[in-house]
């Protein structure tokens, strides 16, 4: 008989696209992320928002800072919650050094790219990043836009 393996069901919650058009992608990691049972809720119904929201390390923790989790029942929310509180990232020491290293690097920059489950877990990509200037942007648009008519020829 199979055993059934709950990390093939995975699904996507949020998705931080801008980030990939305004930051070019250095490295990239996996973090869990701690949140309250409504926030879980409201997360797993799709009601997160990572526009906008940017990850620091502080005090050898992680926080991400400016993502948008409503309440899942707004009227049963206590009174005190805030929906753009930071919310702690769960990483290894190792990687806590890394990001703490790169956020002092002029220039460097921590994203959030992708909220999903793995399993049970609420899981969160963030990545050490680095901003596109203007003209980068528009390779980037007019290489899109050739792939894009190059797969219509075809």
């Amino acid at each position: 008989m199979p055993q059934f393996c709950y990390y093939s069901l995975m699904s996507k919650y949020a998705d931080n696209s801008k980030a990939f058009f305004d930051y070019e992608i250095l490295k990239r990691f996996t973090a869990g992320l701690e949140l309250l049972g409504l926030e879980v809720k409201s997360v797993r119904e799709g009601k997160i928002s990572l526009r906008g929201a940017f990850v620091i390390a502080r005090g050898g923790e992680a926080f991400l800072v400016g993502a948008d989790i409503p309440a899942y029942q707004p009227k049963n929310a206590p009174t005190e919650y805030d929906a753009t509180r930071a919310r702690k990232l769960l990483l290894s020491k190792a990687e806590l050094e890394e990001l703490r290293v790169a956020e002092a690097t002029k220039g460097l920059t921590i994203v959030p790219l992708s909220v999903y489950n793995k399993g049970r877990f609420v899981k969160i990509d963030i990545a050490i990043a680095r901003g596109k200037k203007k003209f980068d942007k528009r390779q980037a648009i007019k290489k899109r836009d050739v792939e894009r008519d190059l797969k219509r020829s075809l």
